[in-house]
């Protein structure tokens, strides 16, 4: 029986902490570690900074990090890709090319016994209405069709454009608000009342968390990212944890309600 790995958050094509093409050999070498007993592999959103599939063209680089998820599909190797924020204009490419089903929404699932709430996590919880309006809009194939319409140079150019200045915005990634601020805490709480959760998996928040829900005996755990952190979870079948590759200093923010 084999390990469950979940991720999120590379960000591939942008530059941050460590180059874009150095954050892919990471998760490369990553990919090649847990391999030899990895019976499921997680992707849970914004493996790429930005993604856009014309019908005959797909964004410059990433070939060894698809080179590498060809290689593990075909191994037998189980892998699911969720779409986030950032790369929600994946369409067919990663199915037909490499088997990876690609996943919209979130999923409750159950894995080895133990119960799995599993999603990228943008727009959940209260509040953010904006972006709720824009991913509506974003998600819309009234907006893929007009995008598609653009030639790819200035298309994928501009979107990059948009990611980077979005990113200094929104430039809260590295501070936890607290359990009553924190949007995906309160989605935990809401959604416990009427369904039984073992575990909620989420990334989108760039911080690496691990909040128990005692009463309902649930936690959230939010992976983290790879831009600063190299954060990561695996589930052996009895324990759900936390952890770090090549990084030393790593901490998980955790607590109890």
């Amino acid at each position: 029986m084999g390990k469950i790995y979940f991720a999120s958050d590379f960000h591939l094509g942008i530059d941050v902490k460590y180059k874009s093409r150095e954050r892919e050999k990471q998760l490369i070498a990553w990919l090649d570690l847990i391999k030899a007993d990895a019976e499921e592999i997680y992707l849970v959103g914004d493996l790429f900074d930005f993604w856009f599939e014309y019908k005959r063209v797909v964004p410059k680089g990433y070939i060894r990090i698809l080179g590498k998820l060809a290689e593990l599909s075909d191994s037998g190797i189980k892998l699911f890709f969720f779409t986030g924020n950032h790369d929600m204009w994946m369409f067919d490419y990663f199915t037909n090319e490499l088997n990876i089903p690609i996943l919209r929404n979130p999923i409750e699932k159950t894995l080895k016994g133990k119960k799995f709430y599993i999603g990228h996590g943008d727009g959940l919880g209260p509040g953010d209405y904006s972006y709720k309006f824009l991913k509506t809009f974003f998600s819309s194939k009234l907006c893929q069709w007009l995008f598609a319409r653009l030639h790819p140079n200035f298309g994928i150019g501009l979107a990059n454009l948009c990611s980077g200045s979005s990113r200094k915005y929104n430039n809260t990634d590295d501070v936890f608000n607290g359990p009553e601020k924190e949007w995906l805490i309160l989605f935990c709480q809401e959604h416990l009342k009427h369904n039984k959760v073992d575990f909620f998996v989420f990334g989108h928040r760039h911080l690496p968390i691990d909040f128990q829900f005692q009463k309902e005996n649930a936690r959230y755990i939010n992976l983290g990212d790879w831009m600063n952190h190299n954060s990561y979870a695996v589930f052996d079948g009895e324990k759900l944890s936390l952890e770090f590759y090549k990084n030393p200093d790593g901490k998980i923010i955790s607590g109890t309600l």
